[in-house]
Formats: structure tokens, C-alpha cells, sequence
């Protein structure tokens, strides 16, 4: 289904994925903050995905944006911001959180305006956090067209980390083939008011999520992350055609232990030229840390 901005002289629709649990002021706040900073509200909708067993966040309504809210059982964030993504109308989707608040006035056109920058639709653009920065896509934003292109944006295993870190791996294997398709919009603020940030923000919900959970995770997706890259440059380099059907390989589980984690990540990551070397490095220092940091904390429980 294609949005609003499918039709002439009328801005590309730009849809907000949005799971929230437990926080529906927070959520308010952000409407608040969406409706007070974009250029054309009327054409932005906000899909949100809300637990069957938190009836406090149900019936969430907000006058002046489009609204669409999505009730499911428990399930992970990778799936929720998948089950988002299918109920979207946008042609441009943005996967958000319930502790952000935009700041920048007209972001939505500064979105558009990427968006416009590459007619086949290939890109990931990311906005400042003002908290992690360049250094992540905190809060990816997609074309349509190639989310549908892509096996998965948002593989349903993730159960609460490692999302953005997957799909810029996906675009570093682009620019590893000359094409610089990640963009990131510093001056497009959508404030990242996380715990780390603000320690009076942590609350039930951050306190669920298991913060180790999706290393393995991401280590198993290897093999898919190499395939979508492939199918995104047969995208760019043929732009307009089919690319053939196929299955997404399959998860390759990865066991890490405590003498054996440098050399799996270090033969997985640090040794894929299909990567940039500083990719490269960074993914093998942080893994390595990620690994013996909860190995520690696992240990002293």
C-alpha cells in the first residue's frame, strides 16, 4: 500500500513506528513534541504497538496527528517494530521511542529532502540523539521501497538491543562497495532521553530488558546481514528491477565462552572484508568488551 505522498504535490506520508509499554505520559510528551516541530503534521501518522497485558497504555489518543494503535501479545522489540512497519501507509518510516522528544523545527521535510536525494530508495539516514551521536542510527529512517526490498528491517529475534547496530552493519557492507549510503542528519534532533542520560528515567520498563540478550543474536545474523547487502546493491546498480525471490539464510546460533569469544568474534567480525576495516576494529573492541563486561557482572550475582 503506498501513502499520501504517492499522490502529486502533496508531501511523502512519514510514518512513526512506535512500541510503547507502561509509559503513556512519556508517549504524549513525544506526540506533543512531533505535533509542535513538524512542517506538515497532516501528513505524518504514528503507529503504535502497545502489550495485551498493559491495558494502561490502551486507547492512546492524540488530536491533530493520525493515530493507529496495535494491541499484541508480549513479544520482542525487533517484532514489534516489524508488526509497525506492516501496518505503516509511508512511503518513509522512523522507528522511535517513547523517551524521545524531537527538537528541530520542520525535521519531517529535512527527512523528505534525504529521501529525495535518492530516487531508488537505498539509504539509512539517522538523526542526532545527543546521545550516542553519529556513532549509532538510534532511530533508523527507511524508504518503503526498501524496507520491502530487505528480508527483514526488523528480524523479530532482537528482543530489545542491537536493531541499529544490525542495519548499519548492512549499510557499512555498502560503503565497504563504494556506495556511502548512510546519512546522518545532526542538526535533525530527536532527543534520546535514555537512563544512562538521565537516572531519574529508569523506570519498570527499562529494567525488563535484558541488555546482553541480542549479542548472540547479532552474531547469528551474519549471513543474513551479507545477503540483504548483496540484494541493496543489485537495487542500486539495476534500479527499477525485480530482484529475483529467495529465502533469507537461516540464523547461525553462536556459542560464546570465556576463552573462546575473542577468536569467534575476531574470525566472525574482525575478519570480514566485506566490512570497512575500522568497522571492523570497532565491532571486535566492543563485542569483546560487551562479552567479559557481563560475563563480570553475571559472575558477581
Amino acid at each position: 500500500m503506498r501513502g499520501a505522498g504517492a499522490l502529486s504535490n502533496s508531501p511523502k506520508r512519514i510514518s512513526l513506528l512506535l512500541p510503547t509499554r507502561g509509559r503513556r505520559k512519556l508517549v504524549h510528551r513525544f506526540l506533543d513534541s512531533v505535533l509542535d516541530t513538524a512542517a506538515h503534521p497532516e501528513s505524518i501518522e504514528v503507529i503504535i504497538c502497545t502489550d495485551d497485558d498493559d491495558p494502561a497504555s490502551f486507547d492512546i489518543d492524540f488530536p491533530g496527528l493520525s493515530l493507529k494503535q496495535i494491541v499484541v501479545s508480549r513479544w520482542s522489540m525487533g517484532a514489534y517494530n516489524a508488526i509497525c512497519l506492516e501496518q505503516a501507509s509511508g512511503d518513509i518510516s522512523v522507528a522511535v521511542n517513547d523517551d524521545v522528544i524531537i527538537r528541530t523545527k520542520g525535521w519531517d521535510e529535512k527527512i523528505r529532502l534525504v529521501d529525495e536525494k535518492y530516487p531508488d530508495g537505498i539509504y539509512l539516514a539517522y538523526g542526532n540523539d545527543l546521545f550516542k551521536g553519529r556513532k549509532l542510527c538510534t532511530f533508523p529512517i527507511m524508504s518503503r521501497r526498501m524496507t520491502e526490498l530487505m528480508f527483514a528491517a526488523y528480524p523479530h529475534i532482537y528482543r530489545g538491543a542491537f536493531i541499529d547496530v544490525h542495519l548499519m552493519d548492512i549499510f557499512m557492507r555498502l560503503s565497504q562497495k563504494g556506495f556511502e549510503r548512510l546519512i546522518y542528519l545532526d542538526d535533525v534532533i530527536f532527543e534520546h532521553l535514555h537512563y544512562r542520560v538521565d537516572p531519574a528515567a529508569l523506570d519498570e520498563t527499562y529494567m525488563e530488558r535484558p541488555r546482553f540478550a541480542d549479542d548472540h543474536v547479532f552474531m547469528g545474523l551474519i549471513d543474513q546481514r551479507k545477503a540483504e547487502a548483496r540484494r541493496l546493491v543489485m537495487a542500486i546498480r539495476a534500479p527499477g528491477m525485480a530482484l529475483p525471490p529467495e529465502l533469507p539464510p537461516a540464523f547461525q546460533p553462536v556459542s560464546l565462552g570465556f576463552l573462546s569469544a575473542p577468536w569467534i568474534i575476531l574470525s566472525r567480525l574482525a575478519m570480514d572484508a566485506q566490512l570497512p576495516l575500522a568497522w571492523r576494529l570497532y565491532l571486535f573492541v566492543w563485542m569483546n568488551a560487551r562479552y567479559y563486561y557481563s560475563f563480570i557482572t553475571r559472575s558477581a550475582k
